[in-house]
């Protein structure tokens, strides 16, 4: 007997998120008459120590087992994905890209760092998806030691400078699709999951407020850290810590981590980077009113078979576009490039435009 898709999905959808629960939660929830946080370190952590001393020189815990799987999904489904798309040289590359940023600048280099008594700091993340690198206590501890010191220089040229430039060149593709380590899951494990995402208006006109006010409020917390900082909490008091805790439990753990991976099965592989990432918006501000990157389309030769629109994972409903030959330039587009790989008749392309025909929009 054939189980229906939907079950399946459903079973998924349950396994992740309670993954991720363990994985966040377990020092609060109890099994067993104690915390159930200390029956996975001896029953199940503890099994990655040799491979903890080895890449950060001490015992394994929850967020190194948590890395070890995170970076081990992206390796053997980024090997599916080669070999799906291995026609394609660009979704070759990108693929790649993606595996080799998770394995060496989101799981390695920060654990060496360790290994030699340094800060851990990953050099992929940057305010503000990683905003906490522009947090003043942050800034104070990090700024003793001249390393520490070159890595927050590091992140703040890279929001303030590099981003920009970058995006302004090829687009958000630079990040969410072959640098991010949310994007790397998305691409390879939730590969199967991309045609899930509601292309519908109503979602869309939602995404827009939600994911620019995930923007605006960590952008506000982090100028009012800075003013408590800078008066000794004469101005706000405890406020800013406050919201910079609710940040990190509300929408770094809940939104990114338990709904943003734990729902790929029910609303596609993109729900955190859609709705929730504020790197996104801020890429995808720029890429909306300042790049030269769209997908160009060939209106003529569009025959309306929604292939694009289905395998968006964005939401994008990309034949719309396709059909009245307008270029894609939509805010939330993260250059995956597969609309383009599933149109039978390559009316759609990803390219960099002329100035003149960047400012039509």
């Amino acid at each position: 007997m054939r189980i229906p898709a939907w079950i399946g999905r459903i079973t998924l959808a349950v396994g992740f998120t309670l993954f991720y629960i363990v994985i966040y939660f377990g020092d609060k929830l109890t099994f067993a008459g104690g915390p159930l946080q200390t029956t996975m370190q001896s029953a199940v952590y503890s099994l990655l120590d040799g491979l903890a001393f080895l890449v950060r020189g001490r015992p394994s815990d929850q967020w190194f087992f948590y890395g070890t799987v995170y970076t081990a999904a992206v390796l053997v489904f980024g090997v599916r994905s080669l070999i799906k798309y291995r026609a394609s040289r660009y979704q070759m590359i990108r693929t790649g890209s993606v595996m080799f940023f998770q394995l060496f600048f989101a799981y390695l280099i920060p654990g060496w760092l360790q290994l030699f008594k340094q800060p851990e700091f990953y050099f992929s993340y940057f305010w503000p998806l990683k905003p906490e690198y522009f947090y003043p206590y942050r800034w104070a501890g990090l700024a003793a030691s001249s390393p520490s010191f070159w890595f927050l220089f590091f992140a703040l040229f890279m929001t303030v400078v590099a981003t920009p430039l970058l995006t302004y060149f090829f687009g958000k593709r630079w990040y969410c699709s072959w640098v991010c380590g949310c994007g790397a899951l998305a691409e390879t494990m939730g590969d199967p999951f991309r045609d899930l995402s509601n292309k519908s208006t109503a979602v869309w006109k939602f995404e827009r407020w939600i994911v620019h006010g995930i923007l605006a409020f960590i952008t506000i917390t982090t100028v009012l850290l800075w003013i408590n900082s800078a008066t000794s909490g004469a101005v706000f008091g405890n406020l800013s810590s406050r919201l910079a805790e609710w940040y990190g439990f509300y929408i770094g753990a809940i939104f990114s981590g338990v709904i943003g991976v734990g729902f790929y099965p029910l609303l596609g592989s993109r729900v955190w980077c859609r709705f929730g990432c504020p790197m996104a918006a801020y890429l995808g501000i720029l890429q909306k009113y300042f790049s030269r990157f769209r997908i160009t389309t060939n209106g003529g030769q569009c025959i309306s078979c929604g292939n694009c629109s289905n395998y968006c994972e964005m939401g994008i409903d990309v034949k719309w576009y396709a059909q009245r030959g307008q270029d894609i330039v939509r805010a939330s587009c993260v250059g995956c490039g597969i609309c383009s790989e599933v149109c039978p008749r390559g009316v759609l392309k990803l390219e960099a435009v002329s100035g003149a025909r960047a400012n039509r929009h």
